[in-house]
This record gives structure tokens, C-alpha cells and sequence, in this order.
């Protein structure tokens, strides 16, 4: 098994949420359900000194986070019925909807919040990395939407190769299901003038 994942530049993204809309008009999902989401992370402030001049500890970012298909993926191992499932050939992990009973144990389960309970149909939802695409040789759609190309996808052991491992960066939860994500970061992220320990999400709302 060739297991896929994400490369996301937070350098690079701006927040514009079109990898968010294309992923809800191409699974056609309804205005309560998200399956990658924008996160406004942000903290800091702006200190006057003595000298009357002004210094920034102040830091805004997105973090575009969507499943992150883990290798030891927690919606799986609790689901009891199982309806989650990890794909032998990509490890992309998506869901049977004839099996799945909309009993909420994945999200409940999940540290990322992946999958999306629709209370309507009575089943679970979540993004499967566009598997029916990557099948036929595709992209996932939210990658070829970024304007800013802060989005990569491919065998997550040659997206390390060429960006490093970081995965995990605030506000997500630490990597303890060994998230198949690489995290390209920002300025404000390692920098010794920031802290985001701090800092908090600015959009609680649209991120539900």
C-alpha cells in the first residue's frame, strides 16, 4: 500500500476558502457540513515603548485541514460497525454509508473533527481524499482549486522527502494517530517573537 496524504503551505495560504467551497459543490455537501475546513489561528498584540515606538508580538495564519488519513486513525479502530475504513491501495480512510448508523463514536473519536455527522440522512460523512479521483489518476479537488497552490497531494513519504515532517502546527491536536499530513509553516510558527501558545481561533463559527 502506497499511503497518500497532504502537503499544506501555510505561507502560502490566504484564507480564501476555495478549497473549502469547490470540496462542498463537488460532494455536494449541505451548508451545515464541511469537510475541509479554514482555520483563522491568530494571537498577539502591539506594545508601545518607551521610545514611542511600536513592537509586534501580533501573528494571524490559516490552517486548512481536512481528514488527514492517518496511519493508527482513531475513527476507525472505534467505529462499531465498521463503516470506517482505511483504502488498501491509497490508505486514504473513507466510509460505507450502508453500514454506518450515524452514532457519532468517529467524530466523538477523531482529534481532527473529521467526519461530519448528517443528522438528516442519519450517517457519517468525511472527506476520503477524492478517492473515486485518485483512482483514476486525479487530484483531489480541493488541490487543483488553491489559487495559491498551498496544497499538494501524493505519497506522503516523497511529500516528507521534500517538505520535511512537521505535522502539527496550532491549532491542530497533536499527532498521535500519526496524521499523513506535512505542514509547510509560516513566519510566525518557530519564531521565538511569536507565541502561539497564545493565540486562538478567530472564526469558531465557520470551523463547527
Amino acid at each position: 500500500m502506497a499511503q497518500y496524504g497532504f502537503h499544506f503551505d501555510s505561507s502560502r495560504c490566504t484564507g480564501c476558502k476555495t478549497c473549502e467551497l469547490v470540496c462542498k459543490d463537488y460532494h455536494d455537501l449541505g451548508p451545515a457540513i464541511l469537510f475541509r475546513r479554514i482555520y483563522d489561528y491568530e494571537g498577539g498584540t502591539w506594545t508601545k515603548t518607551k521610545e514611542d515606538a511600536w513592537e509586534k508580538t501580533a501573528f494571524n495564519y490559516h490552517v486548512s485541514i481536512s481528514c488527514n488519513h492517518c496511519d493508527s486513525p482513531a475513527c476507525v479502530e472505534n467505529c462499531p460497525t465498521g463503516a470506517m475504513q482505511k483504502d488498501e491501495a491509497t490508505g486514504l480512510v473513507n466510509t460505507d454509508p450502508n453500514v454506518c448508523i450515524g452514532c457519532g463514536t468517529c467524530r466523538n473519536s477523531c482529534p481532527y473533527d473529521a467526519p461530519r455527522i448528517d443528522a438528516s440522512a442519519g450517517v457519517c460523512h468525511k472527506c476520503d481524499g477524492c478517492l473515486a479521483r485518485v483512482r483514476d489518476g486525479k487530484e483531489p479537488m480541493c488541490v487543483g482549486s488553491c489559487p495559491l497552490r498551498a496544497l499538494e497531494f501524493g505519497p506522503i513519504e516523497e511529500l516528507r522527502e521534500k517538505y520535511g515532517d512537521c505535522d502539527q502546527v496550532p491549532p491542530m491536536a497533536a499527532p498521535a494517530t500519526r496524521p499523513n499530513i506535512v505542514i509547510g509553516t509560516c513566519q510566525a510558527v518557530g519564531s521565538e517573537t511569536y507565541n502561539l501558545d497564545e493565540g486562538y481561533v478567530a472564526n469558531p463559527l465557520e470551523v463547527e
